[in-house]
């Protein structure tokens, strides 16, 4: 039995997957805030939780919004911020009595869907988190890409590409960079970039619904978005050159995306022959939890 653990920011996931993929058992609590002691009692409460409740042992995996620093063991980029500078791997194996893995979430994102989602025929899957920050996670050959830094996969806080017009002046970051792909790329960045051509307040599942009624200042905002996304999608391809990019994040249920990328990337992709797909997520907001059971494959 996997056992993946999911720490969000507001709420902790927890599922038991069987060996082929089955689902067993699934709970979720409100992640405890500011507290990091809280947060450890609480991960271990939910492993005993379903083990009791299904009688036997699992493995542990847990994916996390930041990363675990190779060179000290700390949690690093956690925009849970009463996670940095904490050994919460140590901290977990102490009160778990077992050896866990531990992995940034949009890894875990990537591994699911490259292990039994949308891109599980693919030798390489870039997985994409477009929400209220912008992640990444690359997957090859089944197996997640951490590098030498751990931080494989952070095309978020990349600059964007050719950067003009519109573009300028370059946004801050919250990193405390400018121009960062996500400053551009996130759904609370959509939502500015509307407010700032339109005067309109609006979400970005707001602006994507007028779009679709025809509202043509929202076509012209998402417009600009898909040009954005498509300039910093194809610097990923021309270095990775994956066969699928699934996409994740509340800007995923955007179908026009899955439409419009190929488009919008092909210019900037150094080939004859572009034949990357891009797909939504088979197992859409399960699949940060079912990846990190599968941190175990």
């Amino acid at each position: 039995m996997r056992l993946g653990v999911d720490l969000g920011g507001t709420k902790t996931e927890i599922i038991a997957l069987a060996d082929d993929g089955r689902e067993l058992l699934r709970q979720r609590v409100p992640t405890p805030q500011g507290d990091y002691l809280a947060t450890l009692m609480s991960i271990a409460g939910l492993v005993e939780s379903v083990e009791n409740t299904l009688g036997q042992r699992g493995t542990v995996g847990i994916g996390i919004p930041g990363a675990e620093s190779l060179a000290s063991g700390l949690i690093k980029n956690a925009n849970s911020t009463c996670l940095i500078g904490k050994p919460l791997k140590r901290d977990l194996q102490a009160l778990l009595q077992r050896e866990i893995r531990l992995a940034n979430d949009a890894n875990c994102f990537a591994l699911s869907e490259a292990v039994d989602g949308s891109g599980q025929d693919a030798e390489i899957v870039f997985g994409i988190i477009l929400g209220t920050g912008v992640g990444g996670g690359i997957v090859i050959r089944r197996q997640v890409l951490t590098g030498a830094n751990a931080i494989a996969g952070e095309w978020g806080h990349n600059p964007l590409p050719l950067p003009s017009g519109d573009d300028l002046p370059l946004p801050p970051c919250y990193c405390g960079r400018t121009g960062c792909t996500e400053a551009y790329l996130s759904g609370p960045a959509l939502a500015a970039d509307h407010r700032r051509h339109t005067g309109q307040t609006l979400t970005a599942s707001e602006i994507d619904r007028r779009a679709a009624d025809g509202d043509a200042g929202c076509e012209a905002s998402l417009q600009r978005y898909e040009e954005r996304l498509g300039r910093a999608l194809a610097g990923v391809i021309n270095l990775l050159d994956p066969q699928v990019i699934v996409i994740g994040g509340g800007l995923s249920n955007m179908q026009r995306l899955y439409r419009n990328l190929p488009d919008t990337c092909r210019p900037h992709i150094f080939s004859d022959a572009f034949s990357t797909k891009f797909l939504p997520p088979k197992h859409g907001d399960s699949s940060g939890v079912r990846g990190a059971a599968w941190l175990w494959n």
